[in-house]
């Protein structure tokens, strides 16, 4: 393509204005090949990307194995006002099978949603959804505070030998004190920052391997299943606290946008208001949960 420049420019003036553009084509081509927009790497990668992951979208779907810390349940309502002290509890996993290939069913495993957006080359930001589930380790002895009325709730729920004043004593909980569960589930809907890191890229400056780490803020919807002796039900989800979260991980790219996911994240929920006997405004849990969680998740990045 031809410049034209005025002729009050001489001609070795036009020359210098043809070289001056000339190189300022040429240093733009070059940072547009390298993209200056590439987030740098705590690992410092042999291959540089060349390719920016700003204004693309990912989505990830996995199934996670999750554990808890021991915590206190504080149970209040009329006539009873009592907290049982470093309860254990579980995940309940689904035995792998046809349950997790089968598109009717693949929200009854515990599985992990996620959909974010890039702001910038490393950082996105996610929108989740951990479905784990809370179980309550039945028969368990455990410390007890506080006290049992002979009948409690409204209308009355008798409570037969578990009545009296409790000052720290050993009590054994089975089931016809007490179940307890987040099994529909222990959920966790989630706002995300993340942040990636390049170990590994391909010849071509794709990525191979990258570290994620992030944190998450969210509301805990749980849909709880508990009967406290003998009245209750699996209730419907309700939004029942908050929690925080931090996460880590490593990400490998097998194929175009498609990458493998595997995390681990540990976090502190706070549960304010659980259904206990479904009898809403009369009885209700608290409980503050901290949470292992390891998840394995297919994403696709586009």
């Amino acid at each position: 393509m031809r410049v034209l420049l005025p002729n009050v420019f001489s001609a070795d003036m036009r020359k210098i204005f043809l070289t001056i553009g000339a190189l300022a084509l040429g240093v733009s081509s070059l940072f547009a090949q390298e993209n200056p927009e590439i987030g740098k790497s705590i690992f410092k990668p042999k291959n540089l990307r060349t390719e920016s992951n700003k204004g693309k979208f990912f989505f990830f779907w996995g199934y996670n194995f999750s554990s808890y810390a021991k915590s206190d349940i504080h149970f209040t309502g009329p006539n009873y006002d009592f907290i049982l002290h470093d309860v254990k509890a579980g995940d309940r996993p689904t035995k792998f099978g046809a349950t997790y290939f089968d598109p009717s069913r693949l929200t009854i495993p515990q599985f992990n949603l996620h959909f974010g957006y890039y702001i910038k080359d490393n950082y996105s930001i996610s929108l989740g959804w951990d479905h784990m589930k809370y179980v309550m380790d039945i028969p368990q002895q455990v410390k007890i505070t506080g006290y049992i009325g002979e009948e409690i709730s409204n209308p009355g729920i008798p409570t037969g030998n578990r009545a009296g004043q409790y000052n720290g004593e050993m009590i054994t909980v089975d089931s016809a004190m007490l179940t307890f569960e987040h099994t529909d589930g222990y959920n966790f809907a989630s706002v995300g920052l993340e942040r990636y890191d390049d170990i590994i890229n391909n010849r071509k400056g794709q990525q191979v391997l990258t570290m994620e780490s992030g944190v998450d803020v969210g509301l805990l919807i749980p849909r709880s299943d508990v009967h406290l002796f003998g009245e209750g039900a699996n209730h419907f989800w309700n939004i029942a606290g908050y929690g925080a979260s931090a996460k880590v991980g490593l990400h490998y790219r097998f194929y175009k946008g498609l990458y493998l996911q595997g995390n681990f994240k540990t976090g502190w929920t706070d549960l304010y208001n659980i259904r206990t006997t479904g009898r809403r405004g009369v009885d209700k849990a608290t409980q503050q949960i901290w949470f292992f969680e390891n998840y394995w998740a297919l994403g696709f990045r586009f």
